[in-house]
């Protein structure tokens, strides 16, 4: 899934492909920003992306991966 997240008074959003589900994406969000803890992802190759839960400006999900087609390196 594609997360979007965009960070107050920076004009570049942050972009990250992850495999984690949309619910429990959007319960860490909705965590940062009550308690203004840190928002931490992980991506779909194991990076961590940590964020101040105070900076949040807005974090947008896509929908779910879609099997992609054709020849693809895994």
């Amino acid at each position: 899934m594609e997360i979007k997240i965009g960070i107050q008074n920076i004009a570049r959003e942050i972009v990250l492909e992850s495999d984690q589900d949309s619910n429990a994406v959007a319960e860490l969000v909705s965590a940062a920003l009550s308690k203004g803890s840190e928002l931490r992802l992980t991506d779909e190759k194991g990076r961590v992306v940590i964020i101040p839960g105070g900076a949040l400006g807005y974090v947008e999900l896509g929908g779910e991966k879609a099997r992609s087609v054709g020849f693809a390196a895994l």
